[in-house]
């Protein structure tokens, strides 16, 4: 997509309804649907928040960013994820987070806000996480901190695609080997809730 077209429809994508789980669901594990909202509050999740950021790239087509988490000791080590992180005591709200979030892990900032979108819930860490859309008028120049493995640019036009609606196996320290559904992006398998999140975002820039 262009990115002047991108700009243009921002008024839209600010009022389109959201498709919510419904569209999150499309690209979330079997045993994601287990968890109810009263499951889900019975375990007193954290807060945290994510940005998914748009910019034109140097052909003025439009791209959002994707990170690799660096390799720790926890259950979301070198996962592909937006920017973002837990809630702050500091912080104000959840969109202050994300943008604060998004400051220190890609060194990006004047961000400007286009909406909220459905928060979802990631039972391996309990974290309920919101995310918020954004842009840049301008190609940016991403410094990523300790945290960031690595940058991963992607066309938006690879998210509407779907061709690149895909499954795998996957195992992990908290699940056996299960089919997930997942993205394919710029050679990465983004899975979980950062596909989640994605799912929702194509369902809703499709609708306008």
């Amino acid at each position: 997509m262009d990115f002047n077209l991108f700009l243009e429809n921002i008024p839209k994508i600010k009022t389109a309804k959201l498709g919510g789980l419904k569209s999150q669901f499309k690209m979330a594990p079997a045993m994601r649907g287990s968890y109810s909202e009263e499951i889900i509050a019975a375990k007193k999740p954290k807060r945290a928040a994510v940005l998914a950021l748009f910019y034109p790239d140097k052909d003025n087509k439009t791209c959002f960013v994707l990170t690799e988490r660096a390799h720790y000791k926890g259950v979301h080590s070198a996962q592909i994820s937006f920017p973002g992180g837990k809630i702050d005591k500091k912080d104000i709200n959840l969109e202050e987070t994300a943008l604060q979030e998004t400051k220190e892990e890609i060194a990006i900032t004047h961000v400007n806000l286009i909406r909220q979108l459905t928060k979802t819930y990631i039972p391996p860490s309990n974290f309920y996480v919101t995310p918020f859309m954004g842009y840049l008028d301008h190609k940016p120049n991403f410094k990523p901190n300790e945290e960031v493995q690595k940058i991963i640019p992607v066309k938006l036009k690879e998210l509407l695609n779907d061709a690149n609606v895909t499954s795998k196996i996957n195992k992990t320290s908290y699940m056996q080997k299960i089919e997930v559904p997942c993205f394919k992006l710029n050679n990465y398998m983004v899975w979980g809730a950062t596909a989640m999140l994605l799912s929702e975002i194509k369902d809703l820039l499709i609708s306008i």
